[in-house]
């Protein structure tokens, strides 16, 4: 398992608001080529999924909690089950599981991939317009 921890200067709506726009995952996850399906996401809703080098696949919400998404995700060889905590004081955590023939290849190139996602997702959040 992969994981790490990090303080993002946002409220936790900021953050989740980010994690639940399934389309745009691919602007701040650089393996995602695209997401197609629904905008709002719901437990269980698939969409399509084109990942780098261009194989597609799936990836669905496990879980929706306030404090808590879980993302599940696979192509042909590879499937990721990563998790997402949110605290009340900015304090985000990401941890994933990966397996597959194409998992065990990559398993170096992963190495620290959840603490570069975690800055991806704070570079994100600072992109969101302030409302209010």
């Amino acid at each position: 398992m992969e994981q790490a921890t990090m303080v993002i200067p946002a409220t936790p709506n900021r953050i989740r608001a980010v994690l639940l726009d399934p389309r745009a995952l691919p602007l701040w996850n650089e393996a995602f080529l695209s997401v197609d399906g629904p905008a709002q996401p719901a437990v269980g809703q698939r969409y399509a999924l084109r990942v780098r080098p261009g194989l597609s696949g799936r990836l669905e919400y496990a879980v929706i909690e306030a404090d808590r998404i879980e993302l599940r995700w696979e192509v042909p060889g590879f499937r990721e089950s990563g998790t997402w905590t949110i605290g009340e004081s900015g304090l985000v955590g990401h941890a994933f599981t990966q397996a597959g023939p194409l998992a065990t290849l990559l398993r170096t190139a992963y190495r620290g991939i959840a603490a570069v996602r975690l800055d991806r997702l704070a570079d994100r959040v600072r992109q969101l317009p302030q409302v209010g």
